[in-house]
């Protein structure tokens, strides 16, 4: 090794000491640096542009072994190069941040994995994953026959991942607050017990005691096969009374003009443009963006139904960009052998090629493959929503937004400036895809009543 390279490297370390890189760290963030130069043998580091950094970490992000942890590694090692070392134009504006949040493995407990209800292997799975403790284990051993059947009956049903898993958190605090020992123990008469607990000593919310009474309700009418009586009778939480965050005209366009990743920008506008929930955005499919008809469907909302709501104009061309971004992904990925995404219930062995076909793919696709934890196929999810979460607070608090701004109070926006626009509340009920009409009113609080319909005696 020459001076030259050797002093390099000694340049690079010290960056990486510099930037707080764990020690036993160091020394992979120079054999992924080695790697690059490898990909590029005709290259120098310097030469490689925005184009080929994008590629060469979609690449990487196409091996099934690639683990999130390292991929993020890569990132933060390719960042500290360019941005500390060599320093060319565009490393300065490329988002780093963007790269090293978008890649989120596809664990057991993601939001939309595939409904399995024939699966016994994957219980186990499931409940040792998400409720890790030494407690839970010994009530899971304890009852596995319980815990199998919950499983299933839910699967069954189609409930979401994130129901299942609150279904069997709520069942298995109960036994163990209960303290059953067998599963003749277990009798609906402590139900009330337990959530009196819950809104007493735990000073739980409302919605979360009525989770857990729902969990409990399940388990003893579909799992257990018990009767319950119509009305349980136990004191209940009290629920306060929330206004929605609403931002003005001017606060949504500063709290977006905030935001330079290109794509979270498209996605933050969805949220207010579209009035859609966070997880409707990020799941968003091809075939789901009408452009002549300018509207998209919403499939599987809240309550496990699909909706119409707007496509705005000024989001066609670039939701077009994403659009053509995603084929071009999507081409890659078949030539590498991959290409399948996950298919909402038996679509897949239905029609066992849609899983490759462009129309099935995520809009929004995360920038790496990942193995789902039950079937072990290798695919292209979507990005994980926290992405979008952090985007929209760090523009929020950038901008200096004193209101408490997150994803939820752009959908809260979009339907309280229609109601002020004129629309009436039937139509912002549909858009919303709201069962009642009552849950829409609540927007009314910004029209003629409340703190803007009132003129304060002090001005007059």
């Amino acid at each position: 090794m020459d001076d030259t390279v050797a002093r390099f490297w000694d340049k690079y370390i010290n960056k990486t000491t510099a930037c707080n890189v764990p020690e036993g760290a160091r020394r992979w963030y120079v054999k992924h640096v080695e790697a690059l130069i490898s990909a590029h043998p005709d290259h120098r580091l310097a030469e490689l542009g925005t184009a080929e950094i994008i590629k060469y970490l979609e690449v990487i992000g196409r091996k099934p072994e690639m683990a999130d942890w390292r991929y993020r590694q890569i990132v933060d090692a390719l960042r500290i190069l360019y941005t500390e070392i060599l320093k060319p134009e565009w490393a300065a504006s490329f988002d780093w941040q963007a790269w090293f949040e978008s890649a989120r493995d596809l664990g057991i407990d993601h939001a939309t994995l595939a409904r399995i209800p024939d699966s016994g292997e994957i219980v186990a799975n499931v409940s040792s994953t998400s409720l890790a403790n030494s407690a839970t284990k010994q009530c899971e051993q304890r009852f596995p026959v319980l815990f199998e059947r919950m499983v299933m009956e839910v699967r069954v049903r189609n409930y979401s991942i994130r129901t299942e898993q609150s279904y069997i958190s709520w069942v298995m605090r109960f036994v163990l607050f209960s303290g059953f020992e067998t599963m003749d123990d277990i009798q609906p008469d402590r139900i009330a017990a337990y959530l009196e607990h819950l809104a007493v000593k735990r000073n739980v919310a409302p919605s979360t005691q009525k989770q857990a009474l729902n969990a409990l309700v399940f388990m003893f009418r579909h799992v257990l096969k018990i009767p319950l009586e119509d009305h349980i009778d136990f004191a209940r939480a009290k629920k306060p009374r929330r206004l929605p965050v609403v931002l003005s005209h001017g606060e949504i366009k500063c709290l977006l003009g905030g935001i330079d990743n290109e794509l979270y920008h498209t996605m933050a506008s969805l949220l207010y443009g579209a009035g859609l929930r966070l997880i409707e955005c990020v799941r968003l499919r091809v075939c789901d963006v009408d452009f002549d008809y300018k509207q998209i469907m919403v499939r599987n909302g809240k309550g496990n139904k699909d909706r119409v709501v707007p496509l705005p104009d000024k989001l066609i061309a670039p939701l077009r960009q994403q659009l053509d971004k995603v084929t071009n992904l999507h081409d890659e990925d078949i030539q590498a052998g991959f290409g399948e995404v996950h298919l909402p219930y038996a679509l897949a062995l239905k029609y066992p090629n849609a899983a490759k076909e462009l129309r099935w793919q995520y809009l929004f696709p995360s920038v790496k493959l990942s193995a789902d934890p039950r079937t072990g196929k290798v695919m292209r999810h979507h990005i994980h929503e926290n992405n979008l979460q952090k985007s929209i607070k760090r523009s929020a608090d950038l901008s200096g937004l004193p209101k408490k701004v997150n994803c939820h109070a752009l959908r809260h926006s979009f339907a309280t400036h229609l109601l002020e626009s004129g629309y009436d509340i039937r139509t912002v009920q549909e858009l919303l895809g709201h069962a009642d009409v009552s849950t829409t009113m609540i927007y009314t609080h910004v029209l003629n009543r409340g703190g803007r319909g009132v003129r304060s005696p002090l001005d007059e």
